[in-house]
C-alpha cells in the first residue's frame, strides 16, 4: 500500500516518533516519574520493615515493634493509594492528549496526500490506522508505560536491596536474571511480528466492511448479501486466526516467565534456608531477601507482559509511521510564486504527457496542447476513457504530468502554492458529493465566509432554491449520509450551488448536468450562462446539447486531441465529433 522506500525500516525504532508527542507534556511526565519513584520506594521499604519485625520484634517479643510495623504499613498504604490516584490521572491525561494529537496529525496527513496515494490505499485500512492502531498506542501510553516505569524501578531497587541483604545469594540472581531476560526478549520479538500481522488482518476487515457498506444498494439490488457475508466471514476468520497466533505466543511468553521466575524463587528459598540453619544470615534477612526476590520476580513478570504490549504498539507505530513518513509527490514548492492579482483564469496545456501510476505503460494524455482564454467557455468531448477528466485532474494538481507544462494566467502551476492554486477553481464532478450536513452547510463548503444571503442566491442560480425550500427545515434540513435524503439531480444542484458560491476564476464541470432531467438541465444551463460570464469555464460532457454554445470544443480520443473548433466547424470536418453529433442529433 505504501510505496517501497517510504516505510521505516524497524518497528522498534518507530516507537521513537511518540517522543515528539510526549515533549509538550514533559512537566506532567516528570511529575509522574516522581510519583512512581515515591510509590516504588514506599513499597520496597516494606522489606526493611519485615526484616526488623522478624529479627527485633518477634525474636525479642517486642510489642512496640509490632505496633510500629502496623503504623508503618498504614502509612505506606496511604502513600500508595495517593500515588495510585496521581499515577492514573497523570498518565491517562497524557495518553488521551497524545493520542488525540496523533489522530489529528494522521488525518491532516491523509488530507494532504494526492489521489495517487489513494489509488493504492483502502479507505477502511486508513480508518483502522486512525482508530485501531491509535487505540493500541493509547493503551500503552495511558496504562502500560506507567506500569513499565514503576516495575522497572521496583526491579532495580529490589536487585540493589538483594545485593545489600545477601551478597552470596545475589550471585545466583546475577546469573539467572539475564538468562530470563534473554528468553523473554527472544519470545517478545515473535510477539511483535505476530502483532503487526494481526493488525494488518484487522485493517483488512475494516476495509472490506467499509467497501460493502458504501455500496450496499448495489449489493442488495443484485441479491449478493449471502456472498458478501461469506466474503467478510473469510476475512474475519483470517483476522481471528492471526489474533490467536499472537495470543498463543504471548501466553507462552507469560507462562514461561512465571515458570522461570518462581522456579528461581524456590531455589533461593532452599539455598537461603540452609544459610539460616547454618547461622550465616538471620531469619529476618532471609525474609527480606525473599520479599525482594518476589518483588523482583513480580516486576519482571509484569515487564514481560508489558513487553508484549510494547511489541504490539511497535506494530501499530510502524503502520502509523508509514503514513506520517510518506512523502506525497504532489506538494507545494518550497518557494511558491504568487498568482497574478489581475489574472482572469487563462489556462494553457503545453505538450502535456501523463500516465496514471496504476497504468504506467498507458498514456492517459499524449502530448496534449491547447489554450483557454480568460472568460472563455471551452468544452471537451470524446468517448469514455479518452482522457477528458484527466485534464481537469491535472489542472487541480491531483497529479503532475510526466512531461510538458500546465499554466494558469501564464504561471506554471507547479510553482504555485497548492492551496492557492486550487482556490482559483470550482470543481463539480459527475458523481455529486454531498456531506452529512444541512443543505446550507453543504453549499457553504464552497466558501466558508459566505453569508446566508449569498448561499441562497447561489442556490437560486443552480436551480436548487425551490426544492431546498420544500424540505422539512428548508436550508437547515439534514441531507443524510452522502445526501441519501434527496435525489441524484438534487444532489447535483447542491454541488453546483457550492461551486457558484465560491466565485472561482475557473469553473470545471465534469459531466455536471448528467444527473438532471431535461427541464432541470435547461434551467441549470441558463443559470450557468450567467455564472460563466464572470469566469473561465471548462466543460466535459457526453451529451453534446450541453456544449453547443461553447466558444471552442476540444475533441479528444485515446489521450490525443483529434480536433478543435466550434460545433459547426467540427461537424463540417466530418471528424469523430461529427459521428458523435450524428448519433445524438441524428444529422
Amino acid at each position: 500500500m505504501i510505496p517501497e522506500g517510504q516505510a521505516p525500516k524497524s518497528s522498534l525504532k518507530n516507537l521513537k516518533f511518540i517522543m515528539r508527542y510526549l515533549q509538550p507534556h514533559r512537566r506532567n511526565i516528570v511529575l509522574l516519574f516522581f510519583v512512581l519513584a515515591i510509590s516504588s520506594v514506599s513499597l520496597l521499604s516494606l522489606g526493611v520493615g519485615l526484616k526488623n519485625l522478624i529479627d527485633t520484634g518477634f525474636s525479642h517479643n517486642n510489642r512496640w515493634m509490632l505496633d510500629a510495623a502496623l503504623g508503618g504499613l498504614l502509612a505506606v498504604t496511604a502513600i500508595l493509594s495517593v500515588a495510585a490516584y496521581l499515577r492514573h490521572f497523570l498518565i491517562t491525561k497524557v495518553g488521551e492528549q497524545v493520542v488525540a494529537e496523533i489522530r489529528k496529525d494522521i488525518f491532516s496527513k491523509l488530507l494532504s496526500l494526492s489521489p495517487e496515494f489513494y489509488e493504492q490505499a483502502k479507505t477502511g485500512e486508513m480508518l483502522s490506522r486512525i482508530t485501531t492502531d491509535t487505540t493500541v498506542l493509547q493503551m500503552v501510553i495511558g496504562t502500560s508505560l506507567a506500569f513499565l516505569v514503576r516495575n522497572a524501578l521496583i526491579l532495580v531497587g529490589s536487585i540493589v536491596l538483594i545485593v545489600f541483604t545477601s551478597p552470596k545469594l545475589s550471585l545466583y540472581v546475577a546469573v539467572v536474571i539475564p538468562i530470563i531476560v534473554i528468553v523473554i526478549l527472544s519470545l517478545a520479538k515473535k510477539v511483535r511480528h505476530l502483532s503487526r500481522e494481526s493488525q494488518d488482518k484487522v485493517a483488512a476487515v475494516s476495509a472490506s466492511v467499509n467497501e460493502i457498506i458504501n455500496n450496499i444498494k448495489t449489493v442488495q439490488a443484485y441479491g449478493r448479501e449471502a456472498e458478501q457475508a461469506a466474503r467478510i466471514g473469510v476475512v474475519v476468520e483470517d483476522a481471528r486466526l492471526a489474533a490467536m497466533q499472537r495470543v498463543r505466543a504471548r501466553s507462552k511468553l507469560s507462562s514461561l516467565t512465571i515458570m522461570l521466575v518462581f522456579g528461581f524463587i524456590t531455589l533461593i528459598l532452599w539455598l537461603g534456608g540452609k544459610d539460616v540453619l547454618a547461622g550465616r544470615i538471620s531469619a529476618g534477612e532471609l525474609s527480606a531477601f525473599i520479599f525482594y526476590a518476589v518483588m523482583a520476580a513480580s516486576a519482571l513478570g509484569v515487564i514481560s507482559d508489558i513487553v508484549g504490549d510494547l511489541q504490539r504498539a511497535a506494530g501499530a507505530s510502524e503502520r502509523i509511521a508509514e503514513i506520517l513518513a510518506y512523502v506525497s509527490p504532489i506538494r507545494s514548492p518550497d518557494n511558491p510564486r504568487s498568482i497574478p492579482a489581475g489574472g482572469k483564469g487563462e489556462v494553457e496545456f503545453d505538450n502535456v504527457k501523463f500516465s496514471y501510476p496504476s497504468k504506467p505503460g498507458t498514456p492517459a494524455l499524449d502530448h496534449v496542447s491547447f489554450k483557454v482564454n480568460a472568460g472563455e467557455m471551452v468544452a471537451i468531448v470524446g468517448p469514455s476513457g479518452a482522457g477528458k477528466s484527466t485534464i481537469l485532474q491535472l489542472l487541480l494538481r491531483f497529479y503532475d504530468p510526466a512531461s510538458g507544462e500546465i499554466r494558469l494566467d501564464g504561471l506554471p502551476i507547479k510553482e504555485v502554492d497548492l492551496q492557492a492554486l486550487r482556490n482559483q477553481f470550482a470543481y463539480v464532478t459527475q458523481d455529486p458529493v454531498v456531506f452529512s450536513e444541512t443543505a446550507r452547510e453543504n453549499i457553504r463548503f464552497g466558501n466558508l465566509s459566505a453569508t446566508d444571503a449569498e448561499i441562497e442566491e447561489a442556490a437560486k442560480i443552480a436551480n436548487a432554491y425551490g426544492f431546498i425550500q420544500r424540505l422539512p427545515q428548508g436550508f437547515d434540513t439534514f441531507l443524510g449520509e452522502r445526501g441519501v435524503r434527496i435525489s441524484g439531480g438534487e444532489r447535483q444542484r447542491i454541488a453546483l450551488a457550492r461551486a457558484v458560491v465560491k466565485k472561482p476564476k475557473v469553473l470545471l464541470l465534469d459531466e455536471a448536468t448528467n444527473a438532471l432531467d431535461a427541464e432541470s438541465e435547461h434551467l441549470v444551463q441558463e443559470a450557468l450562462e450567467k455564472v460563466m460570464q464572470s469566469c473561465t469555464t471548462i466543460v466535459i460532457a457526453h451529451r453534446l446539447a450541453t456544449v453547443l454554445k461553447a466558444s471552442k470544443i476540444i475533441v479528444i480520443d485515446k489521450g490525443r486531441i483529434e480536433a478543435m473548433g466550434t460545433h459547426k466547424e467540427l461537424v463540417a470536418q466530418g471528424s469523430l465529433y461529427a459521428r458523435l453529433a450524428e448519433m445524438q442529433f441524428g444529422n
